[in-house]
């Protein structure tokens, strides 16, 4: 496989729709030597699941993987290995999810959509994605977020108070937004409450909206992750 197809100029791709997939995980909950975003689910790398499922929905978006340049190296030899030929365009990230972002933005459009995924989420769902593209068109900003389970408790200044489950939502990516606006809100100097996109968008004055995600779209975090990922996508091929 040669570099051309994974580094194909953005300005040769003709769809309105980009993703960013942010991959800038370390192996240390995992307990590994190598970033979780490269272990094998199914015999695929993890990172691998989750371009295929932002390349398989419609429409087809232009990809853009953003990966801390110590791993490029790495990623081309599984590419090569696992005959991954899928188009994207490889970005350098920051020393913070917030400047690895605000880097990928820059090959982005002002009139495109504009989807920010983790790149450990490989169960995210095509309709889920193709929902979050179609909210984020005519609302402007839009995350993926499932209701909690569990009952809720908040402790501040070493004292519980019980939320209304109902009311919590748990978010979860792809963050969606139309690329003018998000791009503008990534002008705004970094803050620390900055803790995702929508937090970007919200602290610009933007109102964010919810689109219902999935409990199995969930962040390949700790080694029992990887098991309940293979089982569920086992289960959905024997459908």
């Amino acid at each position: 496989m040669t570099e051309a197809p994974l580094t194909s100029p953005i300005s040769n791709l003709k769809s309105s729709h980009y993703a960013i997939i942010v991959a800038g995980g370390s192996g240390t909950r995992m307990q590994s030597a190598v970033p979780k975003q490269f272990l094998l689910l199914n015999g695929l790398p993890v990172l691998m699941h989750t371009l295929n499922a932002f390349y398989s929905c419609h429409p087809q978006p232009n990809l853009i993987l953003v990966l801390h340049e110590d791993y490029h190296s790495y990623w081309m030899h599984l590419c090569a290995d696992h005959q991954f030929q899928l188009p994207y365009q490889l970005v350098s990230g920051g020393d913070s999810r917030y400047q690895s972002v605000k880097n990928a933005l820059e090959l982005v459009p002002d009139d495109a959509l504009i989807a920010v995924h983790d790149a450990v989420r490989p169960l995210i769902s095509t309709d889920i994605i193709e929902e979050a593209y179609r909210q984020a068109e005519q609302q402007g900003a839009v995350v993926v977020a499932v209701k909690s389970r569990d009952s809720i408790r908040q402790v501040k200044y070493e004292r519980s108070q019980s939320l209304l489950r109902d009311e919590i939502y748990l978010v979860q990516t792809p963050q969606t937004f139309k690329a003018g606006l998000l791009k503008e809100a990534y002008l705004h100097p970094y803050r620390n409450d900055f803790t995702d996109d929508a937090s970007v968008a919200e602290q610009a004055g933007h109102q964010i909206h919810i689109v219902e995600g999935s409990y199995q779209n969930f962040k390949i975090t700790f080694p029992e992750d990887i098991a309940i990922a293979e089982l569920l996508i086992n289960k959905k091929a024997s459908l």
